[in-house]
């Protein structure tokens, strides 16, 4: 698979705003009929936004980012709602860009969005000193079509080189990576488990961003691997995560974790000093 950054061409926007609310719609001019042809998806950001001048900001600033074809935004509820065929990172890197936090909410149809927490294996016996957080980078992946699914993997703090990213037969975390079993090429044997290679560069940052041959379901409880090519058995260059279901485009309106207590932002911000972004 190719190392395919998803362009899509986005024409400038026109703000409309609803009578009676603060609900702000922006669209594109139409869409050429290649455009229409190709699979979009929904996803929900919380972003702290406060009028209208917040709107028009983060409107402008995703105008000029390939694939996003619709936004509507409230302020009320500090959501933003997207219509796109762009990866949900490159989405958050542009609102960050404006100066503002931007957290996924949702996306994707009920049932048909997953996402991967990528970490450096875990160590056989406990270090006797704490070590920094093992997170080393996220992958999200949506659903869009049947067997087409937008992956969009993100990696941070790893040795720069050419990387390869597979999904395993198993979840099995517990002894990396051969509990993982080997390349998991579907139940009929007919799917390319290899997703595909990316680059590391020398700030230890890396992306693998495109459309896979797979369904959401088949892929929660399977591993995926990150592994340096060339790597030595027994070295450290290495991440491994196993697939979770996410939530859809609705599915999530929590403002307050029920576990921790903690709010999405505080969330948001222990995430960021981990590296997920």
């Amino acid at each position: 698979m190719s190392k395919l950054l998803l362009r899509r061409s986005i024409s400038t926007s026109v703000a409309c705003l609803s009578t009676g609310a603060l609900y702000y719609t922006f669209s594109p001019t139409p869409l050429t009929k290649r455009e229409k042809m190709q699979p979009t998806y929904q996803a929900t950001f919380s972003v702290p936004m406060h009028c209208n001048n917040c709107v028009e900001d983060i409107s402008g600033a995703l105008s000029t980012l390939p694939g996003v074809q619709n936004t509507d935004f409230s302020l009320p509820k500090q959501l933003l709602i997207i219509t796109s065929t762009t990866p949900p990172s490159a989405i958050i890197s542009t609102i960050q860009d404006t100066g503002r936090t931007a957290i996924l909410r949702g996306s994707g149809k009920a049932n048909s969005a997953a996402v991967c927490i990528l970490e450096t294996p875990p160590s056989p016996t406990p270090p006797s000193v704490p070590e920094a957080s093992p997170i080393r980078g996220l992958a999200r992946l949506i659903e869009l079509s049947d067997r087409i699914t937008l992956l969009d993997m993100t990696l941070t703090g790893l040795s720069k080189g050419s990387y390869n990213a597979s999904i395993r037969q198993s979840g099995d975390i517990s002894n990396v990576p051969g509990n993982m079993g080997g390349v998991f090429k579907g139940v009929e044997g007919d799917r390319m488990g290899e997703l595909g290679k990316l680059e590391v560069d020398e700030t230890g940052r890396g992306s693998l961003v495109g459309e896979i041959d797979w369904r959401v379901w088949e892929m929660v409880g399977r591993g995926i691997v990150v592994e340096r090519l060339g790597r030595k058995e027994g070295g450290d260059e290495l991440v491994i995560g196993v697939v979770a279901r996410s939530a859809g485009v609705w599915e999530n309106e929590k403002v307050v974790c029920g576990c921790s207590g903690k709010t999405v932002w505080e969330e948001r911000e222990e995430m960021v000093g981990k590296g997920i972004s």
